[in-house]
């Protein structure tokens, strides 16, 4: 029996008989010579259908097959510098899995809802497939981060009794006969964690009913949340440095043809690496006041203001010590100017903006209670969570890091949407 190699692996099977199996990509018919292109997941590979060389089925099989039909190729690997990857196969046999209706999608131009409308095909296309194969290795890169520095994945609940980043931004599910929510974070309960372990991460999707149409906004979106006892504000700065590098480090050292295929220039990403500046609030919103943008003292940055930050840099760079209104109810505030909290988002250069939301949280049961009260959160739906100040409170930090806004920066993207295999909009449910 012939052995059944990926296309990533072709390069060890040069003058081998192999059988080869995946979809038509391309097809290019000579008369007598049919060029096939085959995808299988991993690659492209030219395959060369000759009429003098096949029996006459083979041969009528190669000239009637559609693209994205399902093939299973037999045949000689051989070098050729002119084929995708150096390699092609010599067929001489061939075998129609299934043969593809008309296939909607055509190497031409498409309008954006059109390819939304069919993203189920779409993200078989080769940029598509690059853009997801980065979004792989970022989620592979930071787990191994984690794992490697002493942190214990912990998984956190999907369903929850009550907000984390605000009670506006929830999607309320029946519970049998009580109301639950699905989570928009897994921090609470990391923080339960962490009293166990010391440094524990969660990774898994997050939910914010939020009505932005922006190119930066989904509604549902994975993140990846690390959290640390006995870490302050400037030592989970330095933590989040060498985390993000790593990632970006990773996607160029093994992502590398991807990005080329996207059309993303490295030389971008070669650049990144500790330190990354720090500008403090204050100064934040004096730079975009300076660029002709409106901006009160004491509001969040929205995207207009992050993008004007964000051009001004070509490293990730921290804004710290946003006023306490503008962030959670869980942020420790600032000792020494208690409007401010202990907090810090690390927004990507080029424009993208907020890639990690994080800060010191509070340990102190008397001022959580005070924050509860002021926001007028449901105080049974906490008490879990302030017991947590009751035994064994500790100072502690942590972040999340949004996976689809990271992949769209590293990628280049003008809109976070490709950076998912299926986005969910503000007016997209389907497919």
């Amino acid at each position: 029996m012939d052995p059944s190699p990926t296309i990533a692996e072709i390069a060890s099977f040069a003058g081998k008989e192999i059988t080869l199996k995946g979809w038509l990509y391309q097809k290019t018919d000579k008369g007598k010579l049919q060029f096939l292109l085959l995808r299988d997941g991993t690659g492209i590979m030219q395959c060369v259908v000759l009429e003098n060389e096949v029996p006459a089925s083979v041969y009528a099989a190669a000239r009637k097959v559609t693209p994205e039909s399902s093939l299973i190729l037999r045949g000689t690997v051989r070098p050729d510098k002119r084929a995708p990857g150096g390699y092609e196969l010599a067929v001489h046999g061939l075998e129609v899995v299934h043969l593809a209706q008309e296939y909607p999608i055509a190497p031409k131009e498409h309008g954006i809802d059109f390819l939304l409308d069919h993203r189920h095909l779409w993200i078989r296309t080769p940029r598509q497939m690059a853009i997801l194969r980065v979004r792989a290795e970022v989620i592979r890169a930071a787990r191994e981060w984690l794992d490697n520095n002493g942190f214990v994945l912990v998984d956190t609940p999907i369903l929850t009794p009550a907000a984390v980043e605000g009670t506006t931004t929830l999607f309320e599910v029946k519970y049998f006969e009580d109301i639950a929510y699905l989570t928009q974070s897994g921090q609470l309960y990391n923080e339960a964690d962490i009293m166990a372990f010391g440094k524990v991460y969660c990774f898994g999707p997050t939910f914010r009913a939020e009505r932005s149409k922006t190119r930066r906004h989904l509604l549902e979106f994975w993140m990846v949340e690390p959290e640390m006892a006995f870490v302050e504000l400037e030592e989970m700065m330095g933590i989040e440095e060498e985390f993000v590098t790593h990632i970006v480090r990773q996607v160029l050292a093994r992502r590398g043809g991807d990005l080329e295929t996207i059309g993303r220039d490295p030389r971008k990403l070669q650049k990144i690496g500790p330190h990354f500046p720090r500008v403090h609030y204050d100064e934040a919103v004096e730079m975009v006041r300076k660029k002709g943008e409106e901006m009160a003292w004491g509001d969040d940055f929205g995207a207009p203001q992050e993008t004007i930050l964000s051009q001004g840099f070509d490293q990730p760079f921290f804004v710290h010590h946003y006023p306490e209104k503008c962030k959670a109810f869980y942020m420790e505030p600032d000792p020494q100017r208690p409007e401010l909290s202990l907090s810090a988002d690390l927004l990507a250069p080029e424009g993208y903006g907020e890639i990690i939301g994080g800060g010191q949280r509070i340990s102190d049961l008397k001022i959580l209670e005070k924050r509860i009260a002021e926001q007028n959160l449901p105080r049974q739906a906490f008490e879990w969570y302030l017991d947590l100040r009751r035994y064994g409170s500790v100072p502690h930090s942590g972040f999340g890091l949004g996976i689809e806004r990271t992949v769209a920066w590293i990628c280049g993207l003008k809109h976070i949407r490709e950076a998912i295999p299926f986005p969910r909009t503000l007016y997209r449910l389907y497919p």
